[in-house]
């Protein structure tokens, strides 16, 4: 939000006072300024011209010669502005000056002598309009210099609007006035405005709220007669300088009253709207607002309504958002309905949302505006209209509905409380004075304060005894405490088993795999995954979600991992990546959603086979549970797939210590022809909540053989799709009687008639002596008639 300087002293008299180093305090007192600008400051020396002759360039259609009254003299000026005319007044740079940072020198244009420049409002940088020449009013005196006449110097600063969250009054000039009143002591000016007393025996307008509880006041004003159609030019200025551009007199005023009290306010064409209606309604409908955009409004978006001949309420707004364009006021406009009125923040923000539409209107009204500040900006746009446009009458009396006014918060705190939070000793005197100047209201009784909140304060901001401490301390300035060490003892935090885990896998995959690691969103891409040609699941769905693909929450990290694959696929032909993130398994028993923290990888490669990635995701789930958890995981065929994007074959259930964790596999061919006919890639996919709860299980020290091993491979035909592994180890240790070291698969071999066999690695050892092949023929035998009992038939080499 950009705040003027020159709008902040009509209210709070700075004029003597280092603006820049008033800002830099208010930064630490109030809210984060994040940059200031000197807005003029690069203009120097234009001056009122008075063109006296206007002639047309001999070669060139557009260009004009003209003479120009500068007030030190008649010069030449090429002139190139559309709108040029003899008799016209412009802003007017003679050489020697300088242009928004540009200097303006004699020069030849297209061959003839230029002593000067003829501006735009543009390029002095008081507004956007470069369409021609900015005309000034022909009363004004030759060789004027411009900033004497209008307010082209300013200090202009950005605050962060993060940091006024929850202080919906600094979101106008006055409030921050207030803030810069209280920094410096200096007294608070009122805000001028009209007695709206004066216009009470006037007819009211017909207001009704059906909706208390979306709408909380809603003041409305009729006027007629508006003849002037443009806002000085002051105005102008001030709003292009806090980020508006000028419409007409009248949205401008809007504008104005908006960026000056923080109160949104709407002016209809009382051609169109003479009365109002503030409701929902039961069916969605389309709506064409402001912008011209046909929007879809849902039964729960507050409407503002007119009633047309037969009595039918018609939108005419859609209530703090913005208006509609079939009550916009145009050209010819010279009555109107005014509005200001407060709604409920949630509301605004929801429908805000719903529409894809945020306004300078709905991020007040989002931050719970003060409801009694309705009438004062009503008076405070009358007063400023009639001021610009003295023929504009007021033709009926302020028709105010407030269903449900707020009780005011009383608070009470005592000077020991104070310092009891502060540390420090603050004044009774320094009290008083910093909540008095702040607006409220104070009754000093010794060392005790009663106070009673502004309702600028009032709305979801002061509501209990520490936030007056809070109001107190960034008065009197938090970089005036003494620093102070510590004395209280600091405990380290222990991470918890889980914790641990994550951290320890984590490291596991980045620095052993080169694995690298991705962040994403709980909730399902629906457009993503139409891509991939996966199914959304039947999963809660997030409310108030900001778009409609965006609302389902996942049920497994893979489908996310495969579109991260899919959207990098072009930066590496082989990758990995992996995620320990959020999903959701359906709904618990309380209502709330059944929310795990899993462990999703994903293996993916132009080069590589399927089989290959296949294995090394199974290398990988063992390194995890025997590094972490000291346990070494068993596999076995996932019998019922639960989301269809998994292989139908081609998936494995991962156990440990007798808890099913997981499972890793292919994806179904569709998907992987969906995502990328040429590349293969795998998955895995641990619940790192049960992970964590598996016991790790103490290392267990082995002293290696000083003699050597033996090693034996054994081949069998055998059909490798029925063979468990895991059950046939655990059982060839129990054949070996202690001298196998250790055992693995060292190759799977189909032949051309699709023949399988399997070859096992076994490594003998002995920590005693060398062991002799005669030796490990007993245990040689019984492992072959074991297997052939349980039908592998033994390949003889």
């Amino acid at each position: 939000m950009l705040i003027s300087m020159n709008w902040i002293n009509d209210f709070v008299d700075l004029g003597d006072l280092d603006k820049e180093a008033l800002i830099h305090r208010f930064t630490l007192s109030s809210a984060e300024v994040e940059d200031i600008y000197h807005r003029g400051a690069d203009t120097v020396g234009v001056v009122v011209g008075k063109i006296l002759s206007v002639e047309n360039h001999p070669s060139s259609k557009k260009l004009h010669l003209l003479r120009v009254d500068a007030g030190k003299g008649e010069v030449d000026c090429v002139c190139g502005a559309p709108n040029v005319r003899v008799g016209m007044t412009v802003a007017f740079a003679p050489a020697g000056s300088t242009v928004s940072g540009h200097p303006i020198t004699e020069a030849k244009v297209a061959g003839f002598t230029s002593c000067g420049m003829c501006c735009s409002e543009a390029e002095l940088g008081i507004s956007a309009d470069n369409s021609g020449l900015w005309e000034l009013d022909d009363s004004l005196v030759a060789g004027t210099d411009l900033k004497s006449i209008y307010d082209i110097d300013d200090i202009v600063f950005e605050v962060d609007n993060k940091s006024l969250t929850n202080r919906p009054d600094l979101w106008g000039h006055y409030g921050i006035a207030r803030e810069f009143a209280t920094l410096t002591g200096r007294p608070l000016r009122a805000v001028p405005k009209a007695d709206l007393e004066a216009y009470s025996s006037l007819p009211g307008t017909d207001i009704t709220i059906d909706v208390p509880d979306l709408c909380y006041r809603y003041s409305g004003l009729k006027m007629d007669n508006v003849k002037v159609k443009v806002s000085p030019v002051n105005m102008r200025i001030r709003l292009f300088y806090c980020g508006m551009r000028a419409i007409n007199l009248l949205a401008d005023l809007t504008n104005y009253v908006m960026l000056e009290l923080g109160q949104p306010m709407h002016a209809f064409d009382l051609r169109r709207v003479g009365n109002v209606c503030v409701r929902t309604f039961d069916e969605p409908f389309t709506f064409t607002t402001l912008d011209k955009v046909d929007r879809k409004i849902s039964p729960e978006t507050c409407m503002i309504c007119t009633k047309d001949e037969n009595g039918t309420d018609v939108p005419v707004a859609v209530a703090g958002i913005m208006g509609g364009y079939a009550s916009e006021i145009e050209d010819d406009t010279d009555s109107l309905l005014l509005e200001s009125a407060s709604f409920s923040g949630v509301s605004v923000r929801k429908s805000s949302t719903r529409l894809g539409l945020r306004t300078d209107a709905s991020m007040r009204y989002e931050k719970m505006l003060d409801p009694y500040l309705t009438e004062t900006a009503t008076a405070r746009f009358v007063r400023l209209l009639t001021e610009i446009d003295p023929g504009a009458r007021v033709i009926s009396s302020l028709t105010d509905v407030f269903p449900n006014p707020p009780a005011p918060i009383v608070l009470t705190i005592t000077r020991a409380y104070v310092d009891r939070y502060t540390g420090i000793s603050i004044s009774s005197e320094e009290i008083l004075r910093t909540l008095t100047a702040l607006g409220f209201e104070v009754v000093c009784d010794g060392d005790t304060f009663t106070v009673t909140v502004p309702s600028h304060r009032a709305t979801k901001d002061v509501t209990i005894p520490a936030d007056l401490i809070e109001e107190i301390t960034r008065i009197y300035g938090y970089d005036n405490f003494e620093a102070v060490t510590s004395k209280s003892p600091l405990y380290p935090v222990r991470p918890s088993e889980q914790k641990i885990c994550d951290d320890r896998a984590k490291d596991l995959l980045v620095l052993t795999r080169g694995l690298h690691e991705v962040h994403s969103y709980i909730w399902c891409d629906a457009a993503k995954y139409r891509q991939m040609g996966i199914e959304l699941p039947d999963n809660p769905h997030i409310l108030n979600a900001q778009t409609p693909d965006h609302a389902v929450l996942r049920a497994s990290m893979i489908p996310t991992l495969i579109a991260f694959a899919s959207e990098n696929k072009s930066f590496s032909d082989s990758f990995g990546i992996f995620e320990i993130g959020h999903t959701v398994e359906g709904v618990r028993e309380d209502g709330c959603a059944n929310e795990r923290k899993k462990l999703g990888i994903l293996l993916w490669s132009k080069t590589r086979t399927e089989e290959a990635l296949y294995m090394t995701a199974r290398d990988i789930i063992v390194s995890l549970c025997s590094d972490i958890r000291h346990a070494l995981p068993t596999f076995s065929d996932l019998t019922e797939r639960p989301f269809s994007w998994m292989h139908p074959k081609n998936t494995t259930a991962i156990t440990l210590g007798g808890k099913s964790i997981g499972f890793f596999g292919a994806p179904h061919p569709s998907v992987n022809a969906a995502v990328d006919k040429k590349a293969a890639f795998v998955f895995a996919e641990i619940d790192m909540d049960d992970f964590s709860e598996v016991a790790e299980l103490p290392l267990a020290y082995n002293e290696p053989s000083r003699f050597p091993s033996i090693e034996i491979d054994l081949s069998f035909f055998a059909d490798t799709q029925t063979i468990d592994f895991g059950a046939l180890r655990d059982r060839f240790f129990e054949l070996s009687g202690g001298i196998l070291a250790s055992v693995k698969v060292a190759d799977i071999y189909t032949d051309a008639d699709a023949n399988e066999s399997v070859t096992f690695r076994f490594e003998f050892s002995s920590p005693e002596r060398t062991l002799s092949k005669a030796e490990l023929t007993p245990t040689t035998d019984a492992i072959i008639a074991y297997l052939e009992s349980i039908g592998l038939k033994f390949k003889a080499i």
